[in-house]
C-alpha cells in the first residue's frame, strides 16, 4: 500500500491548476501522468535577466527594459516581420515579431507603458529583441532574473511547464529522512525537500550540475530506491523453494566427454552454481564470459546434474540457428551420457513436435533445446527444474518467467551473456542476480591479430582476403553502419557482396535482417559447412554459429561501431587451432573512435573494454543497453555517478540486512522511498 503521505504526487497532472484537457496530454508526453512526474522534471537551463535601459544594453544578453510603445510598423510584405517601436529616456528599442498580426497592436498598444523581456540583438546600429515577453508595468515582478528552462514539446510554452513544476513542488510534502544520517552529513547534502526546491529554483548553473550536492542528493536517492527493489527482488526469490540438485554419474560422463579440461573460470563456476542448485533455493544466476570463453559447457553440466537428479531441464536461445547449434553440439555427448536432449523450433511440422512433446511431458525427454517454442502453451514439462537462457539480453523479463512457470516447483535459472558489461551497469541490470564471471578462455584458442587499417587499403585487403580463400580459409565480411535503416545497410551488403564474387571469383553469401528464417539458415549453414568461403552481412544478422574454420573478420567503417560490438564480431572468429585475424576499416577516425580502436587492437579482455567503451563513450548510450532494458534513470546519470551506485548497493543490502521487514525508523522511512519511485510497479528494474 502507497503511504497516505504520497498520495497528492501520485494524483493525476489534471488536479493541478491549469491543467485541462488541452494542457494535460502535453504534460503527459513531456513529464508523465502523475504530478510526481512534473515534479521530477529536471530543469535542462537557467535564462539570467539584466534590468537596464536602452543605451546600456548589450549584445547578447537578456535584458528587461521599461519602455513606452511609440508606434507600430505593419509588414509592407509577406514574410516581413511585424515590428513596433518603443523608447525609454535613454533612446529606443525596436520589438520584432515574425508571423504578428493585429494582436500585437492589443498587446503593446501605442502610448502605453510596458514591460518587455528578451536577448538583445544590434541590427544597423538599433537594438532590437525578437518575440520579446511583454508584461504590463505593475507586473513586472512576474519576469524574475533567473529563470529555469524546462524540457517541452510543440504547442506547449517553457514557461508553462516552469509554472506547472512549481505548482507540483508546492504538493511535495516533508518526507522521513531514509539517508544514513552520517552519510548526508559527510556528503554535505541537503535534505530531500530542500534539494528539490533548488532542483525547481537554481540560481547559478552550478546548481544544475548533475555534480551539484542537490542533484547528487536525489540521484543517490533515485539509485537506492532501484538498488532496493533489485535486493528486494533477489530476497524474494531466495524464500522460494525450489528442487534440491545435486551431481551425479550424468555429470561425471559429461565432463569426461568434454574434449577440453575445464578453466579455473569455469570450475569455479561450476561450483558456484552447483551450490545454488544444491541449496533448496531458487537459483538467479548470470554466466557472463566473452564469446568462446566456455559457457556452454558449463551449462551442459548443470543440465546433466539435473538428470542425475532425476530432473528436466530446458536451454532457450533466441534464433533457430543458435538454437540447432546447442542442440548439434550437446545432444551427442549428453546421449552418451544417458541423457536425452530434444530440439523444438518455430519450424517444426505437427508431426515432428508431437513425439517431442510426449516425451518431454512423460519425462522420457530430459533436456529441451529451442527458441521461443518452448514456452507455448502446449510445451509441457514432467519436471522442469531448471531454466538455462542463452542471450539472456534478447529475452524480456515475461518470456523468461513464462518458461520458469511450467516447472511444478521453483525452477532455477541459469542465465549466460556474451556480452560482459562494467560493474557499475551490472548492478543496474542484474542486481537481482549473483554472478559468475570466465575471464579466460580454453586451451587451444589462439589469439586474434587485430589489425586497423584505413578503408583506402580496402583493395589490398580484398586481395590478402583471394590468397588466403585459395588456401582454405573461410572469412566474415561485416558491411558497415551506414544509417539506423536497415534498408540502407542492406544495399551496401548487396553491393558489396557483388564486388567480392567478382573480386575473388567465387561464392560468396549474404546474410541480412529482412531475409525469411529458412533462407537466412541455409546461407548460414552452406557457411558453416564450408561450401561458401565468404559470408557478407549487415550489421542485424546474427552471426553467431561457431565455424572453426573461418579464421578472417573483415569489418568495414569500424569507427561507427561500439566497442562492444566490434568485440563481439571479432569473437566469431579465432574459436579454432588457426591463426585468426581481424581487420578494422575506418574512414573517418575522431580522437575518440581512434581511442576505441586502439583499444581494441591491444585487448581481447571482454571485461577489460567494456570498461573502456563504459570510459570512452560517456553519456551516451552504453553497450546499446537502452534496448535491453538499461533503467531509465530520472537524476541518476550512470557515467558520473558511478560511485553512487556502487554505494547505493551495498547501503541497500546493508539495510535489508540490519532491517529485513523494514519495520525500524529508518526502514519505514525506506518504504516511502520505495514508493515515490516505485520501481516494482512503475518500470521494470531491468528486462
Amino acid at each position: 500500500m502507497r503511504p497516505e503521505i504520497l498520495f497528492p504526487l501520485f494524483a493525476e497532472v489534471t488536479t493541478l491548476k491549469g491543467v485541462g484537457a488541452k494542457v494535460a496530454p502535453q504534460i503527459r508526453k513531456v513529464a508523465g501522468p502523475l504530478v510526481r512526474d512534473l515534479l521530477f522534471l529536471a530543469p535542462t537551463g537557467l535564462i539570467h535577466r539584466r534590468a537596464t535601459t536602452a543605451d546600456q544594453a548589450m549584445e547578447g544578453e537578456v535584458a528587461i527594459l521599461d519602455v513606452v510603445i511609440d508606434r507600430h510598423i505593419r509588414p509592407h510584405k509577406i514574410g516581413a516581420p511585424w515590428k513596433v517601436r518603443a523608447s525609454d529616456p535613454t533612446g529606443f528599442v525596436h520589438l520584432i515579431w515574425f508571423r504578428g498580426g493585429p494582436h500585437l497592436e492589443r498587446l503593446v498598444p501605442s502610448g502605453e507603458r510596458r514591460v518587455v523581456s528578451g536577448k538583445v540583438e544590434i541590427f544597423n546600429n538599433e537594438i532590437q529583441i525578437l518575440h520579446p515577453d511583454v508584461v504590463k508595468a505593475e507586473a513586472a515582478g512576474d519576469i524574475p532574473l533567473a529563470e529555469t528552462v524546462y524540457p517541452s514539446t510543440e504547442g506547449l510554452a517553457r514557461r508553462i511547464v516552469r509554472r506547472l513544476a512549481l505548482e507540483a513542488l508546492k504538493t511535495a510534502p516533508d518526507l522521513p529522512e531514509w539517508q544514513d544520517p552520517a552519510w548526508i552529513a559527510r556528503k554535505r547534502w541537503p535534505g530531500w525537500r530542500a534539494a528539490l526546491e533548488t532542483l525547481h529554483n537554481p540560481q547559478t548553473e552550478a546548481d544544475l550540475s548533475p555534480d551539484a550536492p542537490p542533484r547528487l542528493r536525489l540521484a543517490y536517492d533515485e539509485l537506492l530506491a532501484h538498488q532496493l527493489a533489485l535486493a528486494r527482488r533477489r530476497q524474494s526469490r531466495q524464500t522460494v523453494s525450489a528442487p534440491v540438485i545435486t551431481p551425479g554419474p550424468a555429470s561425471e560422463q559429461v565432463l569426461a566427454a568434454l574434449p577440453f579440461e575445464l578453466t579455473g573460470a569455469q570450475k569455479q563456476a561450476v561450483v558456484e552454481i552447483r551450490a545454488d542448485l544444491a541449496s533448496g533455493e531458487q537459483m538467479g544466476r548470470l554466466l557472463q564470459g566473452d564469446v568462446g570463453s566456455g559457457k556452454t559447457a558449463v551449462a551442459a553440466i548443470a543440465m546433466a546434474d539435473a538428470a542425475s537428479s532425476g530432473r528436466q531441464s530446458a536451454l532457450m536461445a533466441p534464433t533457430e540457428i543458435l538454437a540447432r547449434q546447442h542442440h548439434q553440439r550437446l545432444a551427442p555427448m549428453l546421449e552418451n551420457a544417458g541423457v536425452r536432449a530434444v530440439l523444438l523450433t518455430g519450424r517444426d511440422t505437427a508431426a515432428e513436435r508431437r513425439p517431442k512433446l510426449a516425451a518431454l511431458a512423460s519425462g522420457e525427454a530430459t533436456v529441451a533445446i529451442g527458441t521461443h517454442a518452448l514456452f507455448q502453451d502446449a510445451v509441457q514439462f514432467h519436471d522442469l527444474a531448471l531454466a538455462v537462457i542463452d542471450e539472456q539480453h534478447r529475452f524480456g523479463v515475461n518470456e523468461r518467467q513464462r518458461l520458469q512457470a511450467k516447472g511444478r516447483d521453483g525452477v532455477h535459472l541459469l542465465t549466460m551473456s556474451a556480452t560482459p558489461i562494467p560493474r557499475t551497469l551490472e548492478l543496474t541490470q542484474y542486481g537481482d542476480l549473483d554472478v559468475s564471471r570466465l575471464r579466460e578462455k580454453p586451451p587451444g584458442r589462439t589469439p586474434v591479430t587485430t589489425a586497423v587499417l584505413p578503408l583506402a587499403r580496402i583493395d589490398e585487403v580484398a586481395n590478402r582476403l583471394k590468397a588466403a580463400v585459395a588456401e582454405g580459409a573461410q572469412a566474415y565480411w561485416i558491411c558497415p553502419l551506414v544509417a539506423e535503416s536497415e534498408a540502407i545497410d542492406l544495399a551496401a551488403a548487396e553491393a558489396r557482396a557483388v564486388e567480392l564474387r567478382a573480386h575473388l571469383g567465387l561464392n560468396v553469401g549474404l546474410a541480412h535482417g529482412q531475409m525469411n528464417g529458412a533462407d537466412r539458415e541455409s546461407v548460414m549453414t552452406a557457411f558453416s559447412e564450408g561450401h561458401v568461403p565468404v559470408l557478407v552481412a549487415t550489421t542485424v544478422v546474427e552471426v553467431g554459429v561457431d565455424v572453426p574454420n573461418a579464421t578472417i573478420m573483415v569489418i568495414e567503417h569500424a569507427d561507427r561501431f561500439g566497442l562492444a560490438q566490434l568485440h563481439q564480431l571479432r569473437g566469431r572468429v579465432g574459436r579454432g587451432s588457426k591463426q585468426s585475424a581481424c581487420i578494422l576499416l575506418y574512414g573517418d577516425l575522431g580522437e575518440v573512435a581512434r581511442e576505441r580502436l586502439d583499444v581494441l587492437r591491444r585487448s581481447e579482455d571482454g571485461f577489460e573494454i567494456a570498461e573502456e567503451d563504459f570510459r570512452l563513450r560517456g553519456g551516451g548510450d552504453p553497450l546499446g543497453l537502452k534496448q535491453s532494458g538499461f533503467p531509465a534513470y530520472r537524476f541518476a546519470d550512470p557515467m558520473r555517478h558511478r560511485d553512487l551506485i556502487l554505494a547505493a548497493s551495498d547501503d541497500a543490502r546493508l539495510i535489508l540486512h540490519r532491517d529485513p521487514d523494514l519495520t525500524g525508523e529508518r526502514g519505514r522511512a525506506v518504504q516511502v522511498l520505495e514508493s515515490l519511485f516505485d520501481w516494482r510497479a512503475d518500470r521494470p528494474a531491468a528486462d
